[in-house]
């Protein structure tokens, strides 16, 4: 290894295990450039690099002048200054340690250290999160400080010169010197700046919500990987909505809510909103949908709006099992099935106290649902939900608030029955171009249109179990897609 430099503050701090390293102090090497002995060497800098415009920040600074490849860089020295500024890197850091303390079957009980040697750990529980913060930050030695604060968390990242390690510690360092020192050199990796910013809405507290927590991760790098950065919001951020460049609703939206209010201010931003407020509009009325479903001739189980007059001649239109539909209900709430004229005035009593009408639909028996995923007009992916066991709907919403589901089957497009997608793509296209989930029944009549979502589940395991992480991306894609469209933008969308 004779075209490696260690840069030292003294001679003394030397170890004796450098004999395949020409060794200078940080003075030497900053006022006698002719005592380096090699050309275009590597420098490993570990002097007291940590005091800006101290001798081991300017080895580094005139290491890069002079055309030598230096660890660490001045860059580096100064993204490791300032938690301010690396504390980009911590959210990263922080997901690799608690996911390894949830592994571990004696997890520390109290804060710690952790120690990095050219990315090889002290403590070798950790080594994930030691290579990770060497990709991020090139430094020989990494001290980090890891808290208990309400979770692990990462207190503190700083750099240490070779002269302030322990004696224990030093065999360590000497064995990941010299097998770093046989390696090719890094440059620290670094993601490209964000060309936009998306907020997605949710709430942590939502029981049905339209995605988990776990699959609105799965959004959040498929962002960035297209250069989103995306921000989890919640509804005290409305008055920072104009900070970003578009909004993506994951919570179940509803006209008298806060989810209307962040659509209707993102429409008048001029921001790309997926749901937008025409959307919400027309797909969380039921009432509304059954009329535009019969005014445009789509397929649909025969429905009728029922008030209180209306209720006493509804046995002249539909037979029994009639099933009963408020106009706002979503995940299978607020949708009955009454099997004679004493339920059905029971139960459509109940319902008109909180809505003038309501729907009274055709029962259809099928073991399954339908559900076509459609994102600006065009299928993206198609479920197959079946129904709670002993139950006639996909969700089984019980007495003492438990919620069973049934089980599903997920398939590409093209797998599935080209009628069933050629009529919830019709559907679709009569709310706009936004991501709508169609259910839809099949039967030995054809295939009928029960309702339109304005707001898909798209949840981990489910309906991405074929497309995996594609399926994100192609969201992700649209939103780019959009909001170039807004600022006609001619930078390609990355792919």
């Amino acid at each position: 290894m004779p075209n490696h430099i260690i840069i030292v503050d003294r001679r003394s701090e030397a170890s004796p295990e450098w004999t395949d390293f020409q060794v200078l102090t940080a003075r030497e090497y900053i006022a006698r450039p002719e005592a380096v002995k090699q050309r275009a060497p590597r420098v490993i800098n570990l002097s007291r690099v940590h005091r800006y415009l101290g001798a081991g920040y300017y080895c580094s600074l005139l290491a890069q002048a002079r055309g030598h490849k230096v660890m660490p860089t001045v860059k580096t020295i100064l993204d490791l200054s300032q938690k301010m500024i690396y504390g980009d890197a911590l959210p990263e850091l922080e997901d690799v340690l608690r996911k390894r303390m949830k592994r571990l079957s004696d997890p520390p009980q109290v804060s710690f250290t952790l120690h990095a040697f050219f990315g090889t750990a002290d403590d070798r529980r950790f080594q994930e999160v030691a290579r990770r913060a060497f990709d991020r930050f090139r430094c020989p030695i990494l001290k980090i400080q890891v808290r208990l604060q309400g979770g692990w968390r990462i207190h503190k990242l700083e750099p240490l010169a070779f002269a302030e390690l322990k004696p224990e510690h030093r065999p360590l360092f000497e064995a990941a010197l010299t097998a770093y020192a046989k390696t090719g050199w890094r440059e620290p990796t670094t993601k490209p700046p964000a060309r936009y910013t998306l907020a997605i809405l949710h709430n942590p507290k939502e029981d049905l919500p339209p995605s988990s927590p776990r699959a609105l991760q799965k959004f959040v790098k498929a962002g960035e990987a297209l250069g989103i950065n995306v921000e989890l919001v919640e509804r005290k951020d409305y008055l920072r909505l104009a900070e970003y460049d578009a909004l993506f609703i994951r919570e179940t939206t509803a006209l008298d809510h806060h989810t209307y209010r962040f659509a209707l201010k993102a429409e008048k931003e001029g921001m790309p909103v997926i749901d937008d407020p025409n959307s919400i509009l027309k797909c969380t009325n039921k009432v509304y949908l059954a009329e535009l479903l019969r005014a445009h001739e789509v397929p649909a189980p025969k429905t009728v709006i029922v008030d209180r007059n209306k209720l006493a001649t509804l046995e002249q239109e539909l037979s029994y099992p009639v099933v009963l539909k408020i106009p706002d209900g979503s995940f299978s709430r607020g949708v009955f099935k009454v099997n004679n004229r004493t339920e059905l005035e029971a139960q459509a009593a109940v319902l008109l106290e909180e809505s003038d009408v309501i729907l009274a639909q055709e029962f259809m028996y099928t073991e399954f649902d339908w559900r076509v995923g459609v994102l600006d007009r065009q299928p993206i992916y198609v479920c197959q939900y079946l129904m709670a066991k002993k139950h006639w709907q996909i969700v089984k919403h019980g007495t003492n608030g438990r919620v069973q589901h049934g089980s599903f089957r997920t398939m590409l497009v093209e797998d599935a029955p080209r009628a069933v997608v050629d009529v919830a793509v019709r559907a679709a296209g009569l709310i706009g171009n936004g991501l709508y989930g169609v259910d839809l029944k099949q039967n030995e009549r054809g295939v009928f249109v029960i309702e339109i979502n304005d707001n898909p589940s798209i949840d981990l395991g489910v309906e991405d179990q074929c497309l995996k992480d594609e399926l994100y991306r192609i969201i992700m894609r649209e939103f780019v897609r959009r909001i170039d469209n807004r600022a006609g933008s001619d930078i390609p969308a990355p792919r």
